[in-house]
């Protein structure tokens, strides 16, 4: 029996049948993938029908935390939420911070596991002992703080836990995001259609358990040594200052900030929609996850709009990428994005590479119900944006992905649009960092960095490399030699990261974590014996479960690749000029690694 650190019990819920079940979580399951992603995962791989229609009652909607989520570890606030994805078709899941995951633990529920449809609107109040059906006919089209404070509101609870859907996930836009805390958003691979086509706008959460450690004494000295190291980091006054928007700057120094849609990688005018212009004329306060030390999200007021973020996927999206250099539009487009519920990348994906092709004269506005748009032109990605929430006019065709729209034009469209397996790709060109164009690539939900971040291969530290992985161009992020040592390595720290549930620009990004010091802390708050080895060991084992999941929706090593623009076309300027990336060589040698066959 499992008595630390878990909450030892799963919620099963039966939208259909408006049902409820809980079951024991047996140690014996939970041990070999922790919790968190990896538990989600497991789940899938043994229950759920490879081939269910996403957006159909049999797909399986699983709110997963881990046994430390919630504890004095800092920056354990996430939650995984996992399904099949309706955008590719593919495992899909995506994380979250903020305070749901923490009062999650309090319910006493390790995963939260929901299937069916229900016949109408509805939320569902879940407590430690039981599931409440409200059905809230009053809340569709709201959106996601507007629900929020609906149900608070309605229960006259103000400390509930919220995760939401807005508009564009009752509308089934296929990319879709969940929301919590008001702004904390699982914003990839469409979970928030999953949740739309079960006719589920919100899942409130409010638990009144207790959370304990097997041995407190022991743990707290451990959560001790993080804490000196996140406080210590050199790093921490920047993200402290700037979040992860500092890579704005960071990533153009380099060369590989993507401006025009990844046609360039310099942005000329990156000191006008930077982190720190946004930092020091908008920033009003700095906010954080439940029990972290590092308040890395701002909030802040421009004109009418007040928000929380951006994060630096939503600021580049909406600005380099679409050739918009006017920061105040970026975080109008945050807020609106997060309440609405809409992923920013592959929402600035399909907008950017239908400005590239109309440039290049291969759509016109015929094709497009008569849209036109050019780089930078906000009034219209405004209109755009809008009309894909709502499924309005072309937006209907638009919400269904860049790369299902692609496909009713020529080949030389089709190539253009930046996805791998169907996922949209993040801000970042491969062709300067080859380490994250290889976890790109093999991504298990599609183009990814979160699966590995190899931030390793950007800090030259040449030494370690060789020692490490073999070679000292594992540390250069322009050489491939050594990357996919580099990668199956730090897949494993982040696997590692989602199954505890940590934050990943602590755990991995700042290099917090590591499979010594987790061993400890698992010992210490659970009780349960995880050596250092077999952590690796059974992280190896959950990664090659989700190639198995993967290979049961249909996917080929084939798709384990990049858009040909990165293997062909070099970047014409900047520290990053000239070069291409060779992913098959990479992938060829990471599946080597992983003894997996084509």
């Amino acid at each position: 029996m499992l008595k630390y650190g878990y909450g030892s019990r799963v919620l099963r819920i039966d939208l259909t049948e408006r049902r409820f079940c809980i079951e024991p979580l047996d140690s014996s399951w939970i041990r070999p993938v922790i919790g968190g992603r990896a538990a989600n995962t497991k789940r899938l791989f043994e229950e759920l029908n490879p081939d269910c229609d996403p957006l159909g009652p049999d797909n399986i909607l699983i709110f997963g935390i881990g046994p430390l989520t919630g504890s004095l570890l800092p920056a354990s606030a996430y939650y995984t939420v996992s399904a099949k994805s309706p955008l590719t078709g593919i495992l899909g899941d995506s994380a979250a911070g903020g305070q749901f995951a923490a009062e999650m633990k309090l319910t006493g529920f390790d995963q939260i596991i929901i299937t069916g449809k229900a016949d109408s609107l509805l939320y569902l109040m879940v407590t430690e002992s039981r599931v409440e059906f409200v059905e809230c006919p009053e809340c569709k089209g709201k959106t996601i703080i507007e629900t929020t404070e609906a149900i608070r509101d309605e229960k006259k609870d103000y400390s509930l836990q919220v995760a939401a859907i807005g508009p564009a996930g009752e509308n089934l836009v296929l990319f879709s995001s969940i929301v919590s805390s008001g702004n904390r958003v699982n914003g990839r691979a469409g979970m928030g259609a999953v949740m739309g086509s079960k006719n589920l706008k919100a899942l409130a959460i409010r638990g009144a358990l207790s959370l304990k450690v097997a041995d407190p004494l022991a743990f707290l000295s451990e959560v001790e040594k993080i804490e000196k190291a996140i406080l210590s980091h050199n790093e921490y006054q920047k993200r402290y200052k700037m979040g992860t928007t500092m890579l704005m700057k960071d990533l153009n120094n380099i060369g590989i900030l993507p401006t025009k849609h990844f046609q360039e990688g310099v942005c000329k005018y990156v000191d006008e929609i930077s982190g720190q212009k946004l930092a020091k004329n908008y920033k009003v306060k700095n906010k954080a996850c439940f029990n972290c030390h590092l308040p890395c999200s701002r909030y802040y007021v421009v004109d009418d709009h007040e928000a929380e973020g951006p994060e630096f996927e939503t600021l580049c999206s909406f600005t380099s990428r679409l050739g918009n250099r006017s920061l105040p539009f970026a975080l109008e487009m945050n807020a609106y994005l997060n309440q609405m519920g809409l992923d920013s990348i592959s929402t600035g994906e399909v907008i950017g590479w239908i400005i590239e092709c109309q440039e290049k004269g291969l759509i016109h506005p015929d094709d497009l119900e008569g849209l036109s748009i050019t780089w930078g032109e906000t009034s219209k990605i405004r209109e755009v944006v809008d009309m894909i929430t709502w499924r309005r006019g072309i937006g209907d065709k638009l919400a269904n992905g860049a790369k299902r729209l692609s496909e009713n034009f020529g080949q030389e469209a089709r190539k253009l649009v930046m996805h791998v397996k169907g996922l949209d790709m993040i801000c970042g060109d491969p062709r300067g960092i080859k380490a994250y164009g290889l976890t790109y690539a093999i991504a298990s939900r599609g183009s990814d960095h979160l699966r590995a971040e190899p931030y390793f291969e950007l800090t030259n530290r040449k030494e370690e490399a060789k020692r490490r992985f073999g070679t000292e161009k594992a540390a250069d992020r322009l050489a491939e030699e050594g990357k996919a040592a580099l990668v199956t390595y730090s897949e494993k720290i982040a696997l590692l990261t989602d199954s505890l549930t940590m934050c990943k620009n602590i755990g991995l990004c700042m290099d917090i974590l590591n499979f010594e010091d987790t061993s400890a802390l698992l010992k210490a708050g659970t009780g349960i014996d995880y050596s250092p080895e077999y952590l690796k060991k059974i992280m190896g084992d959950s990664i090659d479960r989700d190639f198995k999941l993967n290979r049961r929706f249909g996917t080929k090593k084939e798709d384990d690749t990049l858009p040909e623009r990165f293997q062909k076309e070099p970047l014409s300027e900047g520290p990053t000029k000239d070069s291409t990336i060779d992913i098959q060589g990479m992938v060829d040698e990471y599946y080597k690694i992983h003894k997996w066959e084509g």
